[in-house]
Order: structure tokens, then sequence, then C-alpha cells
């Protein structure tokens, strides 16, 4: 099984950042619920929505979970995956981790997730940055840049939002 959001960069991609540091990635959803129900949607319930035939170690069949200060991915043979060291949690507003699926701290980046109101609910608004912590920098940010749009989409669906 391929890991977590681990796709070949083409070669027209550099291996490298050019030019100084990358940037973050931002992606955002609006989810029709109040600020709570979607913090517990995304923090209590990612087993029920998250694209593991897309995006997990194990593949369909696993389990993804909060577990205390970890996020973690559990397959059907009682192996685990630590997905990420949770270092901050605010809910429902907010939670800061460092991310390595199928790594090691070592080899680590940083999301948070921001829960907002708005108009039509909530915004949850994901920024995945400090791509030097990579192994490959411009690799992992192009990977999860084609990555998290799918898992977000899937989370604002289960939640009863528009489909992009």
């Amino acid at each position: 099984m391929e890991n977590l959001f681990s796709h070949p960069a083409s070669e027209s991609e550099p291996s490298q950042p050019v030019g100084g540091a990358l940037e973050p990635l931002i992606f955002s959803v609006v989810v029709p619920t109040n600020i709570s129900h979607a913090f517990q949607g995304f923090t209590d319930h990612p087993h029920l929505w998250w694209p593991l035939e897309q995006e997990s170690v194990y593949g369909v069949g696993s389990h993804v979970e909060f577990e205390e200060n970890l996020i973690l991915e559990t397959a059907e043979d009682g192996r685990t995956s630590v997905w990420g060291t949770i270092d901050d949690w605010q809910p429902p507003l907010s939670f800061h981790a460092s991310w390595y699926p199928a790594g090691t701290p070592l080899w680590s980046t940083e999301i948070r997730v921001v829960f907002g109101a708005v108009e039509d609910g909530t915004e949850v608004r994901l920024i995945h940055d400090g791509w030097e912590g990579a192994e490959d920098p411009a690799a992992s940010r192009a990977s999860y840049a084609e990555g998290w749009p799918r898992v977000l989409d899937r989370y604002a669906r289960f939640m009863g939002g528009a489909i992009a």
C-alpha cells in the first residue's frame, strides 16, 4: 500500500525548494453546522469520512482516530501508524499537530486546523506548513497539494456540505 499522500512527483517538479522556503498550503471548506459540531465531526469521527481508499497507510478497512495527543491509523490486523502528534488542542476552535504519516517525527511537517463561524455555517481551514521538516520538501508539498482537497471534500460531504 502506498503511504498517505505519497504520489511520485512528476519529472517537471523540482525536488528541492527554488528561491527559498516553500509557501504553506491553505485549504478551506464550509460546512452547514455550528463550530462545535464541525470540530466534533472532524476530530471524533474521521473513521466515518476519511478517504482511506486513497489517503492511508494500511488502506480500506483500517480505522483513523484522534486518541489522546495522537492522530493514528489502525489496520485490521492491529498494526498502528501514528500520523501526527497534537501539541495544541483548543476545542472547538483549532488544533495543531506535527504531521508524519507513515514516517517519523524526525521528518515531520505541521498542520493547523481552524474552525470559524461564517454566514453559511463553519469554515474549516487547514494550513499545512513546515516543509523544511520533510525528507523531500517540494515533493511532499506537491503530494499534499493534491491530497488535502480530497480529504476536505469528503469531510464536507460527511457534514452535509456542498460537493466541490
